[in-house]
């Protein structure tokens, strides 16, 4: 008689014992499936998020500006890499480097302008960023007519890439005509509003040479979407800026 009141006195015991040992399992899974998802998941994801701010961009400015200080093309590329790789690269991609400003090459450009002959490195105007002008310039014809043109500059940025590569912010821009200044009656090009479709073009060209080894886009870079550049000419974009990095010469 009491063997079977003890027992039934440590009967309920044994259920409690399995709910705590059952609460303790499902804590410790939870407390190990937040692991898994933090370290393997968020962090990361926030790393590269991290990483993605690049610090040379915080105190870039989103427009270039003409000599006279009008706001000029927009930026809308950068490529990290040395200049010996920009220069591949783009060379690689069938773009030429833009000959100098000079008496000479202006007369040439007139010359070859108004008789239709094509001019693979003619010269362009300057553009200012960082207080300085461009210290890269290429260009793409388009067929003969050097009225018509692909063409980007490029600005060495004050801070490197996390890596401690250089940086190189670009404004690439397509010359659909030559005409009268709308804001100065120089005679220039004038480019195509959408800006968005050129910096697509000369990505294009770059992931086609194999050697753009990173690509990736920053959303909002440009918080005003639409303005117009030195010569009067309107432009949209949808605010992106394309970073793309240069696979490293062996």
């Amino acid at each position: 008689m009491d063997t079977e009141l003890a027992a039934t006195e440590q009967t309920p015991a044994a259920p409690k014992r399995r709910n705590r040992w059952k609460l303790a399992a499902a804590m410790a899974g939870v407390v190990l499936l937040v692991y898994l998802v933090s370290a393997y998941i968020l962090l990361p994801l926030g790393w590269k998020r991290y990483e993605k701010r690049h610090p040379w961009l915080d105190d870039v400015p989103g427009v270039t500006r003409t000599k006279d200080g009008i706001p000029g093309d927009p930026l809308n590329v950068a490529l990290v890499g040395s200049e010996a790789e920009i220069r591949a690269i783009l060379s690689a991609a069938r773009w030429h480097a833009a000959d100098p400003l000079g008496v000479r090459s202006d007369l040439r450009i007139a010359a070859d302008t108004v008789l239709a002959r094509p001019y693979d490195e003619a010269p362009v105007s300057n553009l200012y960023l960082f207080g300085r002008k461009e210290d890269l310039a290429f260009e793409q014809s388009v067929g003969d007519d050097p009225r018509r043109r692909h063409h980007v500059r490029f600005w060495r940025a004050e801070q490197p890439a996390q890596d401690g590569r250089p940086v190189w912010l670009g404004a690439a821009t397509y010359d659909e005509r030559v005409g009268l200044s709308h804001t100065t009656g120089e005679i220039t090009h004038h480019i195509a509003s959408d800006v968005d479709a050129e910096r697509e073009h000369l990505i294009r060209s770059l992931k086609q040479t194999g050697n753009l080894s990173d690509l990736y886009y920053v959303d909002d870079f440009h918080q005003m979407r639409e303005g117009k550049n030195g010569g009067g000419d309107p432009w949209h974009t949808d605010g992106r800026l394309a970073v793309g990095g240069i696979a490293e010469s062996p």
